[in-house]
């Protein structure tokens, strides 16, 4: 067997021109959606993952702001500014891009923000409106796991989902999502006894583990589809994911490759995300 790619590239491409056309109605309305992104100190992967969200905001006609702090800047400050951005009527969305400086609590940072304008979905707010099943600007990678299989016409209901990695960004929110989708979910990590015995029990497995190549063929059982979360480099410097594409792909029946795969989504339901606040402003 060899695996059905599903290409995240293509389908953050359809959901773009959705969004770009749900902006410009906003616009006739008066409202432009408009994101601000906090930088804190010099990190190149930062600025590159900062750059394309400014790209993506402009591509579909919203208002970026790039707010730009030395890495010795006091976590007061930094407060100061998101709490600025808090009162700003232009500004849907806020963002504090991690990593941060070990100085600055990043627990009161993201508490900080309004859970209103809470558009990567951080905030403690969210995250139980998420867990609870209300509505709730939802986390933008497990988000984008969501949608990716939505629209490859894979139903999650009834599944059994193994998620191996229990992060608070993408492994546990992902594996909630499932739920609130009627899955049955199997929360794996690296304490995991056995991890084999329970992945090869996934009709689909999803992997945010941040270790190239560490799923193999002999941890998927046959026909699953497999999520691939990771990104990372290999020795030879070369990106790549979680999961050993080659070996994996002859036994999977869905495979998400890396890169065009999960990442181009996390970035789209970012953007999603900035419209629905943008669009919740005209219902206050």
């Amino acid at each position: 067997m060899s695996a059905k790619i599903i290409n995240g590239k293509e389908i953050a491409e359809k959901k773009r021109v959705e969004i770009a056309k749900e902006v410009e109605k906003l616009k006739g309305k008066g409202v432009i959606p408009g994101l601000a992104v906090i930088l804190v100190g010099n990190n190149h992967a930062s600025r590159t993952y900062v750059t394309n969200k400014e790209k993506a905001c402009h591509e579909l006609g919203m208002h970026s702001v790039l707010i730009e702090l030395p890495e010795t800047v006091s976590q007061d400050e930094l407060l100061f500014k998101i709490e600025e951005l808090n009162g700003n009527d232009q500004i849907h969305g806020i963002l504090v891009q991690l990593p941060i400086p070990n100085h600055i609590n990043e627990k009161r940072v993201i508490e900080a923000i309004s859970p209103l304008k809470d558009v990567d979905g951080f905030h403690p707010i969210n995250i139980g409106r998420m867990m609870t099943g209300q509505d709730a600007f939802l986390p933008c990678t497990p988000f984008g796991i969501m949608v990716l299989l939505e629209e490859t016409g894979i139903s999650v209901a009834g599944k059994h989902v193994v998620v191996v990695g229990r992060s608070n960004i993408v492994g546990k929110p992902a594996g909630q999502l499932f739920l609130n989708n009627h899955a049955t979910v199997t929360y794996c990590h690296s304490r995991t006894d056995n991890l084999q015995a329970h992945t090869t029990q996934a009709d689909i497995l999803v992997s945010a583990v941040g270790i190239a190549n560490f799923i193999k063929a002999e941890h998927v059982k046959e026909g699953a589809v497999v999520i691939d979360v990771g990104m990372n480099r290999n020795e030879a410097g070369k990106l790549c994911g979680d999961v050993d594409f080659e070996d994996v792909s002859e036994k999977a029946g869905f495979i998400t490759p890396v890169p065009k795969g999960v990442g181009p989504m996390t970035i789209t339901m970012l953007m999603y995300n900035t419209l629905k606040s943008a669009k919740n402003t005209l219902l206050l």
